[in-house]
C-alpha cells in the first residue's frame, strides 16, 4: 500500500489502485486548476493523501452521510470516498465547492471511480436545506468560529465535525468558545508535527 505507514488505515489492492488513479488525474489536472500548491505535489502522498485519510480513523461506526465542505481538489472529501469502499456498509458523501472547474474535477473522478460522491457546486449557505450530516469535515476552508455557523444546520442531531487545523487551533478553539458551546476532543496529526485534528460534537450557538 502506498500510504505511509502508522495512518491507521488500512486498505484493500482495488481501494490502493483507486487512490493511485485519483493521485494521476490530481495531477493532471493540477497542470490547469491550482487543485494542490505546485510545491506540494512531489510529496503528495504525504502532504494530501495520507493527511486526509488518517481523518477516516475518526468515522463513526454507525455513519451513513458525510458533508465535506470547501473540497477543492478533494481532500480530505474524495479520499475518504475511496477509502469507504472497503466498509461493510453504505457512506454516502456530498461535496461542497463553489469553484465550478473544481467542482467538474470531484465530479469527473467520482464517476471515473465510481465513487459514492455528489458534488454541489455552490456555497455553504446555498446547499439545500434538511442534508442532517453524521459527519461534517473541512480541510484548510475556514477558521473554526466560521466552520461552527457552517457546519451546524447540516448537522444530524448525533453528527460530529472533523476540522483538521494547524498551529493556530488553539486560539480558533477560544474564538469558537465566545459563541458556541461544543464537546471537543483534540488528536495530534499523524503527517504533521504542528497540527492536530478537532472533533467536535453536540455544536450549540450561546
Amino acid at each position: 500500500m502506498t500510504l505511509p505507514d502508522g495512518i491507521g488505515v488500512d486498505v484493500s489492492r482495488e481501494t490502493s489502485d483507486a487512490l493511485t488513479r485519483y493521485v494521476e488525474l490530481l495531477e493532471k489536472w493540477n497542470k490547469a486548476i491550482n487543485l494542490v500548491s505546485k510545491g506540494t505535489v512531489a510529496d503528495i502522498w504525504t502532504r494530501h493523501i495520507a493527511d486526509s485519510a488518517q481523518l477516516f480513523r475518526m468515522l463513526p461506526a454507525q455513519a451513513s452521510s458525510w458533508v465535506d465542505l470547501g473540497s477543492g481538489g478533494g481532500l480530505p472529501g474524495l479520499v475518504l470516498a475511496i477509502l469507504s469502499r472497503d466498509l461493510e456498509r453504505e457512506l454516502n458523501f456530498v461535496l461542497v465547492e463553489s469553484d465550478q472547474r473544481k467542482a467538474t474535477f470531484l465530479r469527473q473522478v467520482a464517476m471515473e471511480l465510481a465513487l459514492p460522491v455528489k458534488v454541489y457546486a455552490c456555497r455553504v449557505e446555498n446547499l439545500p436545506v434538511g442534508l442532517r450530516a453524521d459527519v461534517v469535515s473541512a480541510r484548510a476552508l475556514a477558521p473554526l468560529p466560521d466552520l461552527c455557523t457552517m457546519a451546524s444546520p447540516l448537522l444530524a442531531p448525533d453528527g460530529i465535525c472533523i476540522f483538521p487545523k494547524g498551529e493556530t487551533a488553539g486560539q480558533e478553539i477560544e474564538a469558537a468558545m465566545q459563541h458556541w458551546h461544543f464537546d471537543l476532543e483534540r488528536f495530534p496529526s499523524i503527517t504533521s508535527a504542528n497540527s492536530e485534528i478537532l472533533k467536535l460534537s453536540k455544536i450549540r450557538h450561546v
